[in-house]
């Protein structure tokens, strides 16, 4: 009987052991980030960060009440840069031309617009913007994730 007792408390004391080892690995989950009110974004208040073909100004990056996420940069390229490599996006993307002439390059189609200009990509399209003119450049680039943009 004690014998019993024994190996018991033995049992239930390896189990107490092996699960605070197990909680104590499990990582922390981090609070959801809060979802974006109305605001104001002012274009004088967002920082320059500076590129090797031209600067980036990032505005948000956060859920919305509607959307997973939401993503909005502006960036400014340097006559005859590129945005960077083509790439594919999981997540449909949105490019309005503020100023200059953009080259946009989309699934191996390309097409050139100027100020006032938007373009749409698809999701899972491939992509690459170029600044085709002999000045500076500027598009916002609005990105938005909701349930059914694809996950890799």
């Amino acid at each position: 009987m004690q014998t019993k007792l024994i190996r018991a408390f033995f049992v239930i004391g390896l189990f107490t052991i092996v699960g605070s080892l197990l909680m104590a690995q499990t990582p922390e989950t981090k609070p959801a980030p809060a979802k974006l009110a109305s605001t104001t974004f002012d274009w004088e208040k967002l920082k320059v960060i500076s590129t090797t073909n031209g600067v980036r100004r990032d505005v948000l990056d956060a859920p919305t009440g509607t959307l997973d996420k939401l993503h909005c940069h502006i960036t400014t390229l340097k006559p005859g840069m590129n945005s960077g490599a083509p790439r594919r996006h999981l997540q449909e993307e949105v490019i309005v031309v503020k100023e200059g002439l953009v080259e946009a390059t989309v699934d191996g189609r390309t097409e050139t617009a100027g100020p006032g200009s938007v373009f749409f990509f698809a999701a899972n399209a491939v992509t690459r913007l170029r600044n085709a003119g002999d000045t500076p450049c500027t598009y916002t680039v609005v990105n938005y994730f909701t349930p059914l943009t694809p996950r890799e």
